[in-house]
């Protein structure tokens, strides 16, 4: 095939020898354009550098991250566009591995020994699929969601062998728009097309975004009962039990999960957090140890795998252990942004426990560090502002939750925020914050309206983007800041910069609140303007 000499694939195999013979077997096939990784590290830094056709990887890939876990970066930070063919290669025959690389769906995955003609005939295979689903494809990465739902309709009649596959994209698209109750009515039609767990767990999903949570989980026990090693059901089941407020129960759900396929970090990172929470402090140790070796190879590795060790090993107490947790992390995080304020929450877990005199300095640090746009999560700065509140330092107690309640993504936020004074007997403190914050998002909104009225469309933008950054977890505050940019346009003509800022906000507000009754009419008044003004959809940087 003629196809097959334009092919740019990187080849991500540890060993030498067995390098040369996948480069041979690649020739044989007709690639020959072949760039070589010799570690996840590496492999990382070359998809980030350019975009390749096919990634062709070994599951051992040694000392480091594995070829599971590179996979899980992939596709959790988007390293690499969906039309990339990714075939994991292996001789693992544990069960438990390859279930792991599976659950992740790779395009096709290869258990050695096997030949250049077995290789060529995956390669062919998922290149027709690849090219079938070009068009949604690209318009899924140019953010085009309305019309990839209309690209999938066109690909179930114009390639019917994938039309299984166009209608599931179709509904997790309708998903990814908030349209729950399209994605519902599709996923129904599905199952009654073929009877497969996916479309149930489909279902499933929908359930849970229209808070059907009871309907949503006798499905997902269900999909677990039947088959014991559906993964993503048993992520959907766990995230159904916190969402009702079933810690236990969403515990006991992730543990049956990481027995089944105990390599995904994310999955572990979830148990440990949960383990911590419902007081199973064995767990929480043993579950985040396994995270803190695990990510520690990761191009992306997170400084807050180290403190929530840390806090495990402070409950057992165990303060030894939890300093040595401490100086890895000063080893191995350094330059990191969130290292700092992380190295002072978790030294001042330790200084807690045993009195030292240095953890007011320490809380204080951790409060400094805090302020700044490092990314740090809620749930640390929920133990941040507890850990004031215990040494008397309520100023900065108060500040902290303040910052999480404007920033709230989500009731449930709120209401953790809230239990933080509760539970130290200071509820009214709590409630005056949350009057507080939200009086401060009314008056910025407020603001930014009174700019627009007076013509100031481009003041208004500065101003309510500038709350967006601010509280970017916030979907009131972030569909506010793309309302104001998409009233500039609209208003002042067509500029590129003020467009690619509605879109990203869009998105933003998307992804943390995908049953926003006003995100469909915000999205609609964008494509809108967009025909108005003649403009051609372009893809956005990641």
């Amino acid at each position: 095939m003629s196809e097959l000499s334009d092919i740019r694939a990187l080849l991500i195999e540890p060993h030498s020898g067995m390098r040369v013979s996948l480069h041979n077997m690649l020739n044989l096939c007709g690639i020959t354009k072949i760039e070589h990784g010799l570690s996840a590290g590496t492999a990382v830094r070359a998809i980030q550098a350019k975009v390749f056709d096919l990634i062709l990887c070994e599951y051992d890939l040694g000392v480091g991250q594995d070829g599971q876990q590179l996979l899980e970066d992939m596709r959790h930070h988007k390293l690499a566009p969906l039309s990339t063919i990714f075939i994991m290669v292996t001789a693992e025959r544990s069960y438990a591995k390859v279930v792991s690389a599976a659950e992740l769906a790779p395009s096709d995955y290869l258990l050695k020994p096997f030949t250049a003609d077995m290789l060529l005939e995956r390669v062919i295979r998922a290149l027709e699929k690849r090219k079938a689903f070009v068009e949604v494809h690209n318009l899924m990465e140019q953010g085009s969601i309305p019309e990839a739902i209309m690209a999938c309709h066109h690909g179930e009649r114009d390639h019917p062998k994938y039309a299984i596959d166009f209608m599931r994209l179709r509904a997790e698209l309708h998903v990814i728009q908030g349209e729950a109750a399209e994605a519902e009515e599709l996923y129904k039609h599905l199952f009654e097309l073929k009877a497969v767990a996916w479309a149930r767990l489909g279902l499933a999903k929908t359930l849970f975004m229209q808070g059907k949570y009871q309907e949503a989980e006798d499905i997902l026990k269900n999909l677990v009962a039947e088959n014991s090693k559906y993964m993503d059901a048993y992520d959907w089941l766990a995230k159904t039990h916190e969402m009702a407020g079933e810690l236990p129960e969403a515990k006991e759900v992730l543990d049956i999960a990481v027995g089944v396929s105990p390599h995904a970090v994310r999955r572990l990172r979830k148990l440990g957090r949960i383990a911590l929470e419902t007081g199973d402090i064995e767990t929480a140790e043993n579950v985040l140890k396994k995270v803190v070796s695990k990510a520690k190879f990761s191009e992306f590795r997170d400084p807050e795998d180290h403190m929530n060790l840390v806090n495990a090993l402070v409950k057992k107490g165990d303060t030894e252990q939890a300093k040595s947790v401490i100086r890895d992390l000063e080893k191995n995080m350094s330059g990191l942004k969130k290292t700092a304020a992380v190295r002072a929450i978790s030294a001042a877990m330790v200084h807690a426990k045993t009195g030292d005199a240095r953890l007011a300095e320490e809380l204080g640090a951790a409060v400094v560090a805090s302020r700044e746009d490092i990314g740090l999560s809620t749930d640390a700065k929920l133990g941040l502002a507890k850990s004031c509140l215990e040494n008397d330092q309520e100023d900065n107690a108060s500040e902290i939750i303040l910052d999480v309640m404007k920033n709230a993504s989500d009731q449930n936020v709120m209401s953790r925020a809230l239990g933080v004074f509760e539970s130290a007997g200071k509820g009214h403190i709590g409630k005056e914050l949350a009057q507080r914050s939200q009086k401060e998002v009314m008056d910025l909104v407020a603001l930014g309206v009174q700019k627009a009225k007076q013509g100031d469309f481009r003041g208004s933008v500065e101003l309510m983007s500038a709350a967006a950054r601010k509280s970017p977890d916030n979907p009131q505050v972030v569909l506010n800041a793309a309302l104001a940019a998409l009233k500039c346009l609209e208003n002042m003509g067509w500029d590129q910069a003020t467009g690619e800022q509605a879109r990203h906000l869009i998105e933003s507000a998307r992804r943390l609140d995908p049953m926003n009754p006003r995100l469909k009419a915000i999205r609609g008044l964008y494509d809108e303007l967009q025909k108005k003004y003649g403009i051609t959809t372009v893809r956005m940087a990641k």
